[in-house]
């Protein structure tokens, strides 16, 4: 059979890329054909997302991808983030990054309206200041909201201005916490509970929704054919998961990268007292599947200790800190890295360090006592995660697939697996795009659906393997955090 590409533009919170996808004889290939940065923008105090310039970078991939002639495109991007058009389809203001520091303390201000138990009643989500539902709440009264006619998120921004097509696609609608997981619908009565409005909320599509065709003016700007647009597992941990190369049903999975999401897929959402116990939250996934996970700050400790070595001068590497993690003292502290202290950027080692000192534990000193130290605390996490999985659903998973940038730390993967004692098996890399493309293929009828999609994923990649070393320290630091 004849190759067919896909073009999956895939926008993570530092960077973005459009990767262009290929499937020939049952086997998937990929080539990232555009990559451009993703900073956030600060203006007058806040933090915002360069949208239309974002958009400018995805036109100029698509251009790359002129001559493959792709059978469509989708974009997904990280989740809650949104954008709000007038009744002309204008921006109204600049979409409002996740870590803007607007939503502090406004979980609480929710909870004296309506009870926390009620909100996770309605929606089934894990609580966190940043989520979609105390973003709006930050702006209730204000003239942006007045002005509001629809509310897009991110990824359904871009196709809509890939398109015309306003519709918001079900897995990224999921993690705004005004979406009901069992309806399949937005939880209007919530919103209107808090005052919030509701008419600005556009339809829901399933995952794997052909939007329409690109826009005319786009074709002729770029110089592509005119291709469809397909809305994947617009939240990319979503596609992701699409793309995880598991079979059988005994595993969990780990998107690894700024942020770690650990879950399992499930036929149905636990939106259970033990869940809201101990704050899981139930995505919406592919296939008709719910994602009962955690999200867990990931990587971004490292990334933003990086950031402030460099302004201090020290250049770092991730080959020189994952050597120097190895030869650092093990367990010298072990932190909560879903500690609210380090969700916003700025000084994330002199964070950790005060982290420890309230905590009565030893702080880092050296870049790779830092690096072991997060390392080692995600690796605790991982471990309680699996743990509170096990407690929800009643049952434990005997392997563990990470898949994203993450899968390439061999450290961190041996110290999941040494952690968690469970086997973990790391790749692909690329999972996120993956997936993007395989449910285009979906949608253009050329994969059969998701199992012949994880089959070809383990058709094309091999992954790595770590099997759980015995070792004292994990069972004394888990009890640590679980304390």
């Amino acid at each position: 059979m004849a190759a067919e590409s896909y073009l999956a533009i895939d926008l993570g919170a530092g960077s973005g890329r459009t990767m262009l996808g290929r499937i020939q004889d049952d086997r998937i290939s990929l080539e990232e054909l555009h990559r451009f940065p993703n900073p956030g923008v600060r203006a007058l105090g806040s933090l915002h997302w360069d949208a239309l310039s974002l958009f400018a970078e995805m036109k100029q991939g698509l251009a790359k991808a002129a001559s493959e002639k792709p059978v469509s495109l989708g974009v997904d991007t990280w989740g809650v983030d949104f954008a709000l058009l007038d009744r002309d389809g204008q921006l109204v203001g600049n979409p409002f990054h996740y870590r803007d520091e607007r939503t502090s303390g406004l979980m609480q201000r929710a909870f004296e309206i309506v009870s926390r138990e009620e909100i996770f009643e309605s929606t089934g989500l894990q609580f966190m200041e940043l989520n979609s539902l105390y973003q709006l709440l930050a702006m209730k009264d204000s003239s942006a909201l007045d002005a509001a006619e629809t509310l897009l998120l991110m990824p359904d921004l871009f196709h809509y201005w890939f398109t015309g097509r306003k519709a918001c696609e079900l897995t990224d609608s999921s993690t705004t916490q005004f979406y009901d997981p069992r309806k399949k619908d937005w939880a209007r009565g919530l919103l209107g509970k808090l005052g919030l409005p509701v008419g600005m909320l556009a339809e829901i599509v399933e995952p794997g929704t052909t939007l329409g065709p690109l826009e005319g003016r786009t074709v002729a700007e770029c110089g592509v054919n005119a291709m469809q647009v397909v809305a994947p597992g617009s939240h990319d941990t979503a596609s992701a998961v699409a793309a995880v190369p598991a079979d059988g049903d005994d595993w969990a999975f780990l998107s690894s990268g700024t942020w770690s999401l650990l879950g399992v897929e499930t036929p149905q959402p636990f939106v259970t007292a033990e869940c809201l116990k101990r704050n899981f939250t139930n995505e919406g996934g592919v296939w008709g599947t719910t994602r009962l996970l955690k999200n867990i700050s990931g990587l971004w400790l490292l990334e933003e200790s990086r950031r402030e070595w460099s302004r201090q001068g020290v250049e770092t590497s991730y080959e020189q800190l994952i050597t120097e993690a190895r030869q650092a003292e093990p367990f010298r502290s072990v932190v909560d890295v879903n500690d609210p202290s380090f969700v916003a950027p700025g000084d994330m080692p002199g964070r950790i360090a005060a982290w420890c000192e309230r905590n009565g534990q030893l702080s880092p000193e050296t870049p790779g006592q830092f690096a072991r130290t997060i390392f080692e605390s995600l690796a605790v996490m991982y471990r309680l995660v699996l743990e509170d999985l096990a407690a929800i659903t009643g049952r434990k998973r005997s392997r563990l697939h990470i898949v994203g940038g993450g899968s390439r730390n061999e450290l961190l993967c041996q110290y999941a697996a040494d952690a968690c004692g469970v086997e973990v098996v790391a790749g692909p890399v690329e999972a996120t795009a993956l997936g993007n493309v395989l449910l285009q293929a979906i949608a253009a009828g050329r994969v059969a659906g998701g199992a012949q999609a994880r089959e070809i994923v383990r058709r094309s990649f091999e992954p790595k393997r770590y099997e759980p070393r015995l070792g004292d320290g994990w069972a004394e630091a888990a009890g640590l955090l679980r304390a």
